[in-house]
């Protein structure tokens, strides 16, 4: 079971996120062991609608882009307005924008921003916003994938979750969190459990050995061998790190 800690007069990790779509949060996280951590103060959740800062009686957020094109752009001015406000709530976070064309969302990245203060979030829609934010705001452009999605708020919800489950005490055992996938430039070995035998396939004799030596052992060269097959990119860039 994991452990959440008493206050230790810390500020709660925070999660801003601004969305057309509040409504859609907290979603995953709030179940499980996210929402625990949340509940304990471990972190926090707050959304900011877009819509709020529109203009016009009908609150309008976006226009056709500039040059001709498909599809509808999120507007400067209004985005503008929107982060002002969210960096007054939360000066301190890095302000950052989903985005397929971003910087890739890695477990690396995910450990930094756990080790923050919190993250504020723009979630787009449609075409995507206005190029004059980024610059203005300096917004960091993350992605999550090289795929594309109606809007940024469950790219968010990944972000958010990658980072909240790194935060101390919302693992139980937090020495499992060192072998997982991507911590040490690897995939994950294997994981077994009970019955012994299921459906004419076994469990690997060495993992029932009681040998942790050799089970240590077994579990990198498992882990080697699958990150070989399925992300040797992982296992290239492994090595330039330790030239």
């Amino acid at each position: 079971m994991p452990h959440f800690p008493a206050s230790d007069g810390r500020k709660p990790w925070r999660a801003l996120v601004l969305t057309l779509f509040p409504e859609a949060f907290p979603g995953p996280l709030g179940v499980s062991l996210a929402a625990q951590a949340r509940d304990a103060g471990i972190w926090s959740l707050d959304t900011i609608q877009i819509r709020d800062f529109g203009l016009g009686k009908h609150r309008q957020v976006d226009d056709t882009p500039a040059g001709g094109g498909a599809g509808m752009v999120l507007r400067a001015d209004v985005l503008g307005t929107a982060l002002d406000h969210a960096q007054n709530l939360s000066p301190d976070a890095p302000l950052l924008y989903l985005s397929p064309r971003g910087t890739p969302l890695t477990q690396s990245l995910a450990r930094d921003l756990a080790d923050g203060p919190g993250v504020t979030l723009l979630a787009g829609r449609f075409e995507g916003i206005d190029e004059r934010v980024i610059a203005a705001k300096s917004l960091k452009e993350i992605s999550i994938g090289d795929y594309v999605l109606a809007g940024g708020e469950v790219a968010a919800m990944v972000l958010i979750e990658a980072c909240v489950r790194l935060l101390p005490g919302v693992v139980g055992a937090s020495d499992s969190l060192t072998s997982e996938s991507f911590e040490i430039g690897m995939l994950e070995y294997p994981q077994f459990t009970k019955p012994r035998d299921w459906e004419g396939r076994t469990i690997p004799d060495v993992l029932l050995s009681g040998d942790h030596k050799k089970i240590e052992i077994w579990r990198r060269e498992q882990a080697e061998r699958l990150t070989a097959d399925r992300r040797p990119d992982l296992l290239h860039t492994r090595a330039r790190k330790h030239r």
